[in-house]
């Protein structure tokens, strides 16, 4: 591993040290006054920021009459941090440093100071919903009303450029394989799992949501599309400080949630932690339509109608306690441990209709479905920063474990009726139970190194190792005239370990006055190896990848600022789709694994405009090759479709998107994205050659309106147009969001009303045709709902630092795959 950083060291050193200036920029000046309630303010920390950015450049600290100076300012724009005890932090207007302006004094600093240890007086700022970074667009969930009630899936759900699927797959800017990222640390989950725990997390828990197309080296290189960074609250304060909220909402059924947070710091020590509750109730409506056709002469030998109602309702209760030791003002170590419990029911009622090429019925099925699962999460993470220097040089390391189990229990009835209704003669039900336990582990370390140069250069490195291993034990048993059977044709034992090896360099400089360059280079190595215990069917991997990312920035002026990227990134195929064996959903429909499903890997490339900080225009490329898509096969003969993963396809997406954030008056904020991107999958599927492409408009809309005495209000909403994914073409859909919100109790106090889905117009339907398939769905479920939330936040302290709550697991765990009723 030593040599492996070694090489990848100096290749970063050497890309960039040929690179030199033609000319050294002319250096300026920063001075200022920072003053409060008409008195100088001594010992306040100024820090002098990059504007494009918000990077810390240069640190000072003001003298007894209130004054600091900062000098070998390289020319570019800037603004100033102002913070002292006491009082609440400043911010200064954008400035530019250059040739004709090389001294700049930061006028009429006056810091607002907060009431003695505040007294119980809680301070609320606002702020912005979108935040557009160079490297990220940053979401901040509190700003928006109708986030209130919901689950971070809700959140995400209208997030830019984030779309999720029926069954709560997520994809960015059409392209699915998304990493999600909990403060930092990978969550190790995708599929239906991710769904489950993102649904298990209430909103109220979160901060912001980070989105990033084309991360930086740093992170793992695995998510096709990019990552989402989700930042869970994280207060700042001396003292104590927190909040506590309850929502209820009524959609066909009643939801409600509960939630505290709790911050505490004094001396050394810093105490934070939290816990949630909810109790919701869901119903669905799926339909399905299924046409079963004879491969060789292509005429339809029968039809398959299918309606199914489900149901559902879970309680996921989840907490958080963390604490920090600031060892020194260098070194602080932290622990953080989490907890999830989700207790839930699913229930489903099914009519299947199967009628001849006429639609002359022929048979019926009545199928019922119930299940019971207990999903439970922990992890705890060890985590240590150094400080290596007063620029911004540190060493940071973590380390992980997480795990998730589990204990589902299934029952599945079929009865069988003719076409007049009565029971078919010489069939009887049959009923399937089952015990599908599930256990994952995950073990991770990893440590990264931070290292800024006074040019502007910064050099980062680490390493990073992680262990997985799934255990999945699936016991079913038949109902055969009343007696049970074990059912060894459908149980299945299946074993999975993974263990995964990277190291990686990162460097950035100023190439000029203007330009700008950063160079990553990430090496992965994989080694994994599947056991289906009953079968003795055994597989194995190994391999190594090379994952480059390459960002160049030019400021043209100003407000023109153009950024280009390229980056190589992985998807691994989820644990659970790896197991060759079959799990029946019914009568006529089973799901399989794939163990010969192989990574897929992807190429995007990014030009990225921003005009005068408001309106970002990027124009984007992605190549993916092997890409793994579920696809339906049929068996004719037996009225039967399967449903399995594979490397179907190469993809290819060009696209556009606009985000343009700006205030229309002084109470009226409009932020506005679009997104037009054009998808073509071409690949084999069951020995037909199959190309599928489309155009598809994506638009997120969000206005926001702030009057006197705290009332507030928001318009919020999305749509789609037709589109494909992957094999799937999916019919255009929308929904509108209204809230309201009110201060109280001196700002101590929020209330919250807002209703989702208004116009009950997110309802899914899509078609699916090649080779001998051709289907049709329709789906919709209890998405118009009414929420009511009431917030009460408390105090008592003073501003401090920000705890590191951060860990080092997170593509692991996106690839968890269980099952989804929430």
């Amino acid at each position: 591993m030593k040599k492996m950083l070694s090489i990848l060291t100096a290749l970063g050193v050497i890309s960039f040290s040929t690179v030199s200036h033609a000319q050294t920029a002319a250096s300026g000046k920063v001075n200022g006054t920072v003053t409060a309630a008409q008195k100088t303010v001594e010992s306040a920390s100024v820090g002098l920021l990059r504007a494009k950015d918000s990077a810390v450049v240069k640190l000072a600290v003001s003298d007894k009459s209130g004054q600091f100076e900062m000098d070998n300012v390289k020319q570019g724009q800037y603004l100033v941090a102002v913070q002292a005890i006491g009082h609440l932090k400043y911010y200064s207007s954008v400035f530019d440093i250059s040739s004709a302006n090389s001294n700049y004094t930061v006028k009429n600093i006056e810091l607002k100071p907060m009431s003695k240890e505040l007294g119980g007086v809680t301070v609320v700022s606002q702020k912005p919903l979108i935040e557009q970074k160079i490297d990220r667009t940053v979401l901040n969930v509190e700003a928006s009303v109708t986030n209130q009630g919901t689950s971070a899936l809700d959140v995400l759900e209208k997030s830019p450029g984030v779309s999720v699927d029926k069954d709560g797959n997520i994809s960015l800017k059409g392209k699915q394989g998304v990493q999600v990222f909990i403060d930092g640390r990978p969550t190790y989950l995708s599929g239906q799992d991710l769904a489950n725990m993102l649904r298990n997390m209430q909103s109220n828990q979160l901060d912001q949501v980070e989105i990033m197309t084309n991360p930086p080296a740093k992170y793992d290189a695995a998510g096709n599309s990019g990552i989402i960074n989700i930042k869970t609250k994280k207060n700042k304060q001396f003292g104590y400080n927190g909040s506590v909220t309850a929502g209820y909402g009524q959609g066909v059924y009643p939801k409600a949630n509960a939630s505290a947070n709790m911050n505490y710091r004094t001396g050394k020590i810093n105490l934070f932690g939290n816990v949630s509750y909810a109790y919701r109730e869901r119903f669905q409506k799926l339909a399905i339509q299924r046409k079963f056709i004879e491969s060789s002469t292509k005429q339809v030998k029968s039809n398959f109608d299918q309606v199914n109602n489900l149901r559902n309702n879970d309680k996921p209760l989840s907490g958080k306690i963390g604490l920090d030791y600031f060892v020194s003002k260098k070194t602080t170590l932290g622990v953080v441990f989490n907890g999830t419990k989700n207790i839930q029911d699913f229930g489903s009622r099914g009519d299947i209709n199967i009628s001849d090429p006429a639609y002359v019925l022929l048979s019926q099925t009545r199928a019922t479905s119930d299940n019971h699962d207990t999903w439970k999460n922990f992890s705890t993470n060890f985590n240590f920063r150094h400080l290596t220097d007063t620029v911004g040089g540190e060493i940071t390391a973590d380390l992980d474990y997480i795990k998730y189990s589990s204990a589902n229990t299934q029952m599945v009835t079929n009865i069988y009726f003719g076409p007049d209704g009565l029971p078919l003669i010489g069939s009887s039900p049959d009923t399937l139970t089952g015990n599908l336990p599930q256990e994952i582990s995950i073990y991770s370390a990893k440590i990264d190194y931070l290292k800024p140069f006074k040019n502007g250069a910064k050099f980062e490195a680490g390493l990073k190792s992680s262990f997985v291993k799934t255990d999945n034990n699936a016991s079913y048993d038949s109902l055969r005239n009343n007696v049970v059977v074990h059912d060894f044709g459908r149980s299945n034992h299946f074993i999975y370990n993974e263990n995964i090896n990277a190291a990686y360099v990162n460097y950035s400089r100023p190439l000029s006055k203007k330009l700008s360059g950063q160079l990553g280079l990430r090496l992965e190595h994989t080694h994994s190896n599947g056991d289906q215990v009953t079968t003795g069917v055994v597989f194995k991997r190994d391999y190594v990848q090379l994952f480059p990312t390459l960002y160049i920035q030019y400021q043209a002026n100003p407000k023109n600022t153009y950024v280009l990227n390229y980056g190589r990134r992985v998807s691994r195929p989820d644990y659970q789709s790896l197991n060759p064996f079959v799990t029946f959903l019914d009568r006529y429909t089973y799901e399989q694994g794939n163990p010969d499903l192989q990574p897929q890997i992807s190429h995007n490339i990014e030009l990225t405009h921003t005009y005068n900080n408001f309106l970002t225009t990027t124009l984007n490329y992605t190549k993916t090759t092997d890409i793994i898509q579920q696809v339906l096969e049929q068996n004719t003969a037996k009225n039967e479709s399967y449903i399995k993963q594979t490397n179907i396809a190469n993809q290819r997406q060009f696209g556009i998107s606009v985000n343009a954030f700006f205030p229309v008056t002084k109470w009226w904020t409009s932020n506005i994205y679009t997104n037009v991107f054009n998808n073509e999958f071409k690949g084999i599927v069951n020995g037909d050659a199959v190309t599928i492409g489309a155009t598809t408009g994506m638009m997120n809309i969000m206005e926001q309106f702030k009057f006197k005495k705290g009332w507030g209000a928001e318009v919020s909403g999305f749509g789609r147009t037709e589109g494909v994914e992957g094999v799937f073409r999916i019919k255009a859909f929308a929904m509108l969001n209204l809230g309201i919100s009110k201060q109280v109790l001196n700002n101590k106090g929020s209330v919250r009303i807002n209703v989702r889905d208004v116009l009950l117009s997110q309802k899914i339907k899509g078609d699916l045709k090649y080779g001998n398939v051709d289907g049709k769905f329709q789906q919709f479920g209890d998405s118009r709902v009414v929420n009511i939330s009431f917030t009460y936040r408390f105090s008592k302290g003073k501003v401090g630092n920000t705890q590191r709550k951060r860990g080092g697991a997170s593509e692991e765990a996106s690839r968890v795959k269980a099952g989804d009723s929430q």
